[in-house]
């Protein structure tokens, strides 16, 4: 009898009825937008996406790359090719990047305005402004924060929370989006040169060149108020204003990569994101039996998924090679576009390489070192594994993450202009016999790893916070004040005037007595 009741149709439906219910108040729809078309910054947003799918959220992605095995909630809104960034950075191009005006205008022009025109005006998204979806309706906008900000405007369009996510730590223009306390004191910005600004005039250039950068970039991404209000409509709110309105950024940094920083919780670090155990991505079979066969260890050489090592100056490409040959047995595994490419000469110990699993390669249990460009997903993963670098910075933000690796003890820094055979054999004499780079990257390692969530946990969990509990859930209130209420200069300034009419008045005063004393004598 009794289980006759529990399990009567009407209890069947009523059990079911709350199932559903629970999905659906678990489950969101999220619109993510990740238009550019460089392929290395996708790898740590589509492990983000994916999981996201995977906690049974729907996830709709415009962007350039699909997806390969999508989770069932992952559905691709593939947007038209532009040109392929992957490979495309030779040497002339990487001597431009050494000038922070172009840097700065590239970004802002080519990876931003360009792209915001390019995608904006595709049949896909024109389709999801036109009639965005009802049924359920999207409850959340994911955007890249780098330079096409255009895409912050369907969070207003749609009537739903912005979360932006940077593949990289943050720029100096992002700071202002969510009134991060950026204290140019002791904090530099990721395109100084200056790591440790104490000193007067490293504060001092610190400070200036945080100002240029970012208002320069401003300038130059202002014409995407124009493309928003074409597409978007006349009323549609300008750039700097949909910045503004940004609930949460999700940065990829650390405090073990980046040092300690004053940060508002809508700044969340989750440095490693992409650093995931699946099968994903594999090393090539012939590439693992070599790299298992490595008796004595290997040395990984990849300058990024962009930089096309194989147009670098042949005396360049040749001192890479005499070195190379000296540290057998050890062996290289080395990254080239195409190894026809390349001049006569490549030693016997080295092998190369157009694409691998970079993750898997410095998991491997005969990995000696790194030789890196110094790009953030790079110098995460070597961390993660505890693999010390020898690091040659090319452009942009590499400089900052090289910088603070040497700081660390965790990397050997080499300058490409001036690469030799010779400093070459010095950098992988400290790398492989001083302890103390093995030793210090345990330290930094250990750093890393020691967190309460995993970096995606981490993620999943503010995103879905700023869905359940609304756009302005993190929001400081310096975001609605300008630079100088924040730095209290009006306050101190009245301070200061305070005291300087007390003061005034005091001298008249005693002026005025001492006049009037003579008066009396």
């Amino acid at each position: 009898m009794f289980s006759r009741r529990l399990f009567s149709p009407a209890i069947l439906f009523l059990f079911c009825v709350a199932l559903l219910n629970i999905e659906k108040c678990s489950s969101y729809r999220i619109l993510a937008i990740f238009p550019w078309n460089g392929q290395s910054h996708n790898i740590m947003y589509d492990e983000l996406l994916t999981n996201l799918a995977k906690r049974n959220h729907r996830v709709d992605v415009v962007s350039q790359y699909s997806l390969k095995n999508p989770p069932p909630n992952y559905h691709n809104i593939t947007m038209p090719s532009l040109p392929e960034l992957t490979n495309k950075f030779d040497w002339n191009l990487l001597e431009n990047y050494k000038d922070t005006n172009y840097v700065v205008r590239n970004i802002a022009t080519n990876f931003g305005n360009f792209i915001c025109e390019e995608r904006l005006k595709s049949s896909r998204l024109q389709e999801i402004i036109k009639n965005p979806p009802k049924n359920p309706a999207y409850d959340l906008v994911l955007v890249e924060v780098f330079s096409a900000h255009c895409f912050m405007a369907f969070g207003h369009h749609l009537n739903v929370p912005v979360v932006g996510v940077t593949s990289s730590a943050v720029y100096p223009w992002i700071h202002d989006m969510i009134a991060n306390p950026q204290n140019l004191a002791y904090s530099s910005n990721i395109l100084s040169s200056s790591l440790n600004p104490t000193s007067f005039w490293n504060r001092l250039y610190n400070t200036l060149h945080t100002f240029y950068v970012t208002h320069y970039f401003q300038h130059y991404t202002s014409p995407q108020t124009d493309i928003i209000k074409k597409y978007f409509g006349p009323d549609a709110p300008g750039v700097r204003e949909l910045e503004k309105n940004v609930s949460l950024i999700i940065a990829n940094s650390h405090l073990s990569v980046e040092g300690v920083k004053s940060t508002t919780p809508a700044l969340v670090y989750v440095a490693g994101l992409n650093i995931q155990d699946n099968d994903k991505d594999q090393i090539a079979p012939d590439d693992k039996k070599w790299l298992d066969e490595s008796s004595d260890g290997f040395i990984y050489f990849a300058f990024g998924s962009f930089v096309n090592f194989d147009t670098f100056p042949i005396h360049i490409i040749q001192a890479f090679f005499k070195s190379f040959e000296k540290v057998y047995p050890i062996r290289v595994f080395m990254k080239v576009t195409d190894e026809n490419n390349l001049p006569p000469g490549l030693p016997h110990n080295t092998r190369t390489f157009s694409w691998t699993s970079q993750v898997k390669v410095l998991n491997h249990k005969n990995v000696k070192a790194f030789i890196t460009h110094g790009g953030t997903k790079g110098i995460h993963e070597a961390i993660m594994y505890g693999v010390p670098m020898i690091a040659i910075p090319l452009f942009t933000d590499q400089f900052f993450n090289v910088d603070f690796t040497v700081n660390n003890n965790v990397a050997v820094k080499l300058n490409i202009k001036d690469i030799s055979e010779q400093k070459l054999d010095n950098a992988f004499d400290q790398i492989m016999n001083n302890a103390i780079y093995r030793e210090s990257m345990k330290k930094v390692s250990k750093k890393f790893r020691d967190r309460p969530i995993s970096a995606m946990d981490t993620a999943c969990y503010w995103i879905e916070y700023i869905i359940r509990n609304g756009g302005d859930a993190l929001r400081s209130p310096a975001v609605d004040l300008s630079w100088w209420q924040v730095a209290l200069l009006d306050v101190y300034g009245t301070i200061f005037l305070f005291f300087l009419f007390s003061f005034v008045i005091l001298i008249v005063t005693v002026m005025f007595i001492i006049a009037s004393s003579r008066i009396l004598i």
